[in-house]
């Protein structure tokens, strides 16, 4: 059996392998064990679950233990586990985001998407983010990621489950267990002109903070408390099923035979 100084770690991002946040974390996580780096070479923002497959990957090494990938965080991982590394890792953390991933933007985090593609493989995997784009210390993440992977190194995690956690800029509370937020942003489009008279658009978003929902994940970021919300890589809604099936008999008798 492995002791806990053994464990290998693999970590990952979507802000590039030179990243602060990225930094932060592999300091953090040293004292557990060997950690390796397989991150993108650059920004990869908003690339959700996206893999490279009408372009080549090209892998630079730094050295043996970091490695830039030109992809996407899923393709990082996935190079990471099977071309890269002679072994499975123990655990793989994927941030620490600048900003946080809450509510629906989960669905579009290139640092979800990393945790979730290790989850694929069957390695228990946590997302990290810092809930601010302008505060860069990250040193309270890094030690609260760290403490939770020592957690998940000992107790586990069940299978298709990872975690999504998301640090406040200045934590004042606790940290909760919480769901993921319903959608409680709108988007906004800016439509601009470029100097040669071509309309282009830039998208961002505001949030309703007055529809937070008190057990989600924005609701414990705005009480500056740590919010750690299991996702699961099934999406199939199984109430639904059953709901659904009323509508089999008459779907089927529609079905030429």
């Amino acid at each position: 059996m492995k002791t806990m100084s053994t464990k290998r770690i693999l970590i990952t991002n979507d802000d590039g392998i030179h990243a602060e946040g990225l930094k932060a974390l592999e300091q953090g996580l040293l004292p557990l064990g060997d950690v390796y780096v397989v991150a993108p070479e650059r920004e990869m923002s908003a690339t959700s679950q996206s893999i490279s497959i009408h372009l080549p990957l090209r892998v630079r090494v730094h050295d043996e233990r970091h490695y830039a990938v030109s992809g996407t965080p899923a393709d990082a991982v996935i190079l990471a586990l099977h071309q890269i590394l002679s072994f499975m890792p123990d655990i793989v953390l994927s941030g620490i985001n600048q900003g946080a991933n809450l509510g629906e933007n989960i669905i579009y985090s290139g640092t979800v998407a990393g945790a979730l593609e290790a989850t694929l493989h069957g390695v228990p995997a946590i997302a990290v983010s810092l809930a601010s784009r302008k505060q860069t210390d990250f040193s309270g993440a890094a030690s609260f990621a760290a403490q939770l992977a020592a957690k998940v190194l000992e107790e586990g995690l069940p299978p298709g489950v990872m975690l999504n956690v998301n640090v406040p800029r200045v934590q004042a509370g606790g940290v909760r267990l919480t769901r993921q937020s319903r959608k409680i942003t709108q988007n906004v489009i800016h439509a601009k002109t470029d100097p040669r008279g071509r309309p282009y658009y830039w998208q961002d978003e505001t949030v309703a903070f007055d529809r937070v929902e008190p057990d989600s994940d924005y609701a414990a970021i705005r009480a500056h408390e740590i919010s750690i919300t299991p996702l699961q890589v099934d999406r199939t809604d199984y109430a639904c099923l059953n709901h659904l099936s009323e509508w089999m008999p008459s779907l089927n008798s529609t079905v030429a035979k």
